[in-house]
């Protein structure tokens, strides 16, 4: 199963809420008050998230964390490299052409490194087009991006059943 920590899932949570308050800042207790995660995921994911260059903190009375930049500038991507690293579904997926020696044990004689790179793009290229801003808009919205608001239905069956398999029979 793929799936994100649970600390990047609070990162994206975390800035859309960011996102949809403008250009006012939150503190950590105001965004972990407003978004039901806990004060303590908060502070840690709101450091990397800074220390990222995602957001920029302001001290003082008014003060608190807001965007570096606009959310229709910041790609999904980039807020998971933030927090997880590069987005890759295998080890050797992560690396450049050429990766640093002893990545896997398998490397010189693996028939499939290539083609998950092809994978990894294709995954790192569909989560590069998804803003931050998309993820505060509707579903609809995504949905004019070519993702997809259900998983579509076979178009035909995969198992068809003798009635079926032929043709229709006078």
């Amino acid at each position: 199963m793929l799936r994100m920590s649970k600390m990047t899932d609070y990162g994206i949570v975390l800035l859309t809420e960011l996102a949809r308050a403008g250009n006012e800042t939150r503190t950590a207790r105001e965004l972990a008050a407003g978004t039901g995660v806990p004060l303590p995921s908060v502070s840690k994911v709101l450091k990397g998230l800074q220390g990222a260059g995602l957001l920029v903190s302001h001290r003082g009375a008014s003060g608190g964390y807001g965007l570096a930049q606009p959310a229709e500038r910041i790609p999904l991507t980039e807020i998971i490299a933030a927090l997880e690293g590069p987005v890759s579904l295998t080890e050797c997926g992560a690396h450049g052409a050429h990766p640093p020696a002893s990545t896997c044990e398998l490397e010189t004689v693996c028939r499939v490194r290539g083609h998950w790179r092809v994978i990894n793009r294709t995954i790192q290229d569909a989560l590069g087009r998804l803003t931050l801003a998309d993820l505060c808009a509707p579903v609809p919205r995504l949905v004019g991006l070519g993702v997809p608001a259900r998983p579509a239905a076979p178009t035909q069956n995969p198992h068809p059943t003798p009635a079926t398999a032929g043709g229709a029979h006078s």
